[in-house]
C-alpha cells in the first residue's frame, strides 16, 4: 500500500487526516472499478458474466481492504471460550444413536474443497488426483466413502466438490469414471479473483484470460468463498430444494475427514428454535500445530482466531499449547438455509487474509506492473486478498466447537505425510483409512523426509516397497538415501547421507532406535 501512504504524507498537513484518508481510499476505489471494467471488455458474453459476479465479490473484499485500520483483532478482547461452547466428541457420541440413520443422511451434503494444485508435492494438475494408496486418489476415496454409506443405509448422499479454474476442466475429465457409482456428483467453482500491485493497488492483469503470460495474475480467494459461490452458482438453493439442509465440508487432502454419524444426529436431534448452524471440529494441539488457527471468544461470540491476525508481540502467546490448547481442522458442519440467509442479507462477516505474493520475473504484467513494484530480480510484489471458511463461525447461531478425536485430522501435505497413510499404520476399508489395531499407541510417528524426497516422482523412486513402521516413533531421512524391500523401522531412526554420500538400506534390514550416518552403497553384482 506504500502509493496510498506516499500520497498521505505528501498531503496530509494541508488536510483533516480522517477527511484525506477517505479520499484517498475513493480514488483508489474508483481506479480499481476502471481497471476492472476495462478487464471485463476483453471478455466474451459467458466468461463476461461470470467475471461480473467475481469482480462484485472482489470489489467487496477489496472496499473492505481499504477499510481496516491497524490489526484486525484486538489482543485485549481475546478470551478462551466458555468451557459449554466446545464439547468433548466422547458427550456427543455418549448419546448413541437412533434405530434409523436414514432419515438424518438424506439431509446431509458433503462438500470437498478441490481447488488446489499438487506443485508442492511436484505434481501437475488437481492435488485430489494424486494416488496416495493401492493406486487410490484423493478424490477416489472420497467417492468409496460416500458410495459405502449411501450403500450401507440405502440413502442419497451427494458430493459436491468446490473447484478452482486451476482445476476444474481436469476433475471433470475424471468425473466421468464414477457415472455407475452410487453417488451423485455436483461441482461448482470459486470465484477468480485479480492479483494487485503491492505497490498501485491496481490488477496486474490484462486480460480476463489465464492462460499464456496472464497465467498468474489470477488466483481462487481462499475457501472462505465457498459460502458467495456456491450460493451464486444455483446450487445451493437446488439442494435445499431438494430437502437438504447441512453440508459437510472439509479439505479432499484431509484422509480423517469422514461422515461421523454421532456429530450428524447431535445436529438433527436439536429443537428448531436451538438448531446448532455452525459446527467446528477441533483437536488437542501438539507442538506440530501451533500455527494452527484455534477457537476464541471474542465479543461474546465464537471466533476463529488465525496466525496472521495476531500482533507480532503476541504471536508466543497464541502458539502455546498450554493457553490455546485446540486448533482447526478444518471439518465443518454448516446450516444450508442459514448459508442462503446470510448471503441473502449480505451479513457474512469473514477477516481479510492479506497474502504477499511474488510473482515471476518473467510475467510480462501491465505497464502499471512493470513500472512499479518491481524487486531487484525482476520479480513482481503482489498481494491477494482471501478469507478462510472457518473465519464465518462468529456469523452464525448457535456455533458450536466439538473437541474429535486425532485421527479426524490426517491431511497429507508432504510425503512425509504420504509415507505414514501408504505404511501399514493403517488400514483401509471402504475408502476409509484407521489406524491399525496392531499398532500398540494411538499416536502418530513423527517423519520428516529430507529435500531429495519433496517431489511424489523422487519418494516414490526411493522406496522399494514402503517400509514396515507399526513400531516407528520418529524418523529422520536427509541426503541420498534409498530403501530396499521389505525394511523395518523402529522406534528412532536417523539416517543421514551427507553431500556427495549416498546411502542404500538394504532389503529385509531392520532399523531400531538406530543412527545411520556416512556413505553405504549396495550394488548389484
Amino acid at each position: 500500500m506504500s502509493l496510498y501512504v506516499q500520497g498521505l504524507s505528501k498531503r496530509a498537513p494541508n488536510t483533516g487526516m480522517a477527511e484525506f484518508q477517505e479520499v484517498m481510499r475513493q480514488e483508489l476505489e474508483n481506479s480499481m472499478h476502471c481497471e476492472l471494467e476495462k478487464l471485463l471488455s476483453t471478455a466474451k458474453d459467458a466468461e463476461a458474466e461470470i467475471s461480473r459476479k467475481d469482480f462484485e465479490g472482489f470489489k467487496n473484499l477489496f472496499h473492505r481492504f481499504l477499510q481496516v485500520k491497524g490489526p484486525s483483532v484486538d489482543w485485549a478482547k481475546i478470551h478462551r471460550p466458555p468451557e459449554d461452547s466446545i464439547q468433548p466428541y466422547e458427550k456427543i457420541k455418549g448419546k448413541g444413536l437412533p434405530d434409523s440413520v436414514a432419515a438424518s443422511l438424506n439431509k446431509l451434503v458433503v462438500v470437498k474443497l478441490n481447488g488446489g494444485l499438487g506443485t508442492s508435492m511436484g505434481c501437475k494438475g488437481p492435488k485430489s488426483l494424486i494416488s496416495v494408496r493401492n493406486e487410490n486418489t484423493f478424490l477416489d476415496l472420497t467417492v468409496q466413502q460416500i458410495e459405502h454409506l449411501n450403500k450401507a443405509f440405502n440413502t442419497d448422499v451427494p458430493l459436491v466438490l468446490m473447484n478452482s479454474f486451476n482445476t476444474d476442466e481436469d476433475t471433470k475429465k475424471i468425473l466421468q469414471k464414477y457415472t455407475h457409482h452410487r453417488v451423485k456428483i455436483h461441482t461448482f467453482n470459486q470465484s477468480r479473483y485479480p492479483r494487485i500491485n503491492k505497490e498501485s493497488l491496481l490488477p496486474v492483469a490484462t486480460n480476463v484470460s489465464t492462460t499464456g503470460e496472464n497465467t498468474e495474475a489470477w488466483y481462487p480467494p481462499g475457501h472462505g468463498d465457498i459460502y458467495a459461490s456456491f450460493y451464486n452458482s444455483g446450487l445451493l438453493d437446488k439442494l435445499i430444494a431438494e430437502g437438504k439442509e447441512y453440508m459437510f465440508v472439509s479439505n479432499i487432502d484431509n484422509l480423517g475427514a469422514t461422515v461421523d454419524l454421532h456429530i450428524l444426529h447431535h445436529l438433527m436431534s436439536q429443537p428448531n428454535g436451538k438448531r446448532c448452524e455452525f459446527v467446528m471440529e477441533v483437536t488437542d494441539k501438539t507442538r506440530a500445530d501451533v500455527k494452527g488457527g484455534t477457537l476464541t471468544e471474542y465479543d461474546g461470540k465464537l471466533r476463529l482466531l488465525e496466525i496472521a491476525q495476531v500482533p507480532k508481540a503476541h504471536v508466543d502467546e497464541f502458539k502455546s499449547v498450554t493457553k490455546f490448547k485446540i486448533f482447526n481442522t478444518n471439518n465443518l458442519w454448516v446450516s444450508m438455509p442459514a448459508i442462503k440467509r446470510l448471503q441473502e442479507q449480505n451479513a457474512m462477516d469473514l477477516e481479510i487474509i492479506v497474502n504477499p505474493k511474488l510473482m515471476n520475473p518473467r510475467y510480462g504484467g501491465s505497464e502499471v506492473g512493470v513500472a512499479v513494484g518491481q524487486t531487484l530480480d525482476g520479480g513482481l510484489n503482489v498481494v491477494q486478498l482471501e478469507t478462510a471458511v472457518g473465519a464465518a463461525i462468529k456469523s452464525f447461531d448457535n456455533a458450536l466447537g466439538i473437541n474429535v478425536p486425532r485421527s479426524r485430522f490426517l491431511p497429507v501435505k508432504t510425503t512425509s505425510d504420504l509415507l505414514l497413510v501408504m505404511s501399514n499404520l493403517y488400514s483401509l476399508k471402504d475408502g476409509s483409512l484407521t489406524m491399525s489395531e496392531r499398532r500398540e499407541f494411538p499416536t502418530t510417528p513423527h517423519v520428516k523426509l529430507g529435500s531429495s524426497f519433496t517431489k511424489v516422482h523422487d519418494y516414490l523412486t526411493r522406496f522399494e516397497s514402503i517400509p514396515d513402521m507399526l513400531e516407528l516413533d520418529h524418523l529422520t531421512v536427509s541426503g541420498d538415501v534409498t530403501f530396499g524391500k521389505q525394511v523395518s523401522l523402529k522406534g528412532t531412526v536417523i539416517i543421514i547421507a551427507n553431500h556427495g554420500d549416498r546411502i542404500d538400506i538394504p532389503a529385509e534390514a531392520l532399523l531400531e532406535n538406530k543412527i545411520v550416518s556416512g556413505n553405504l552403497r549396495i550394488l548389484d553384482h
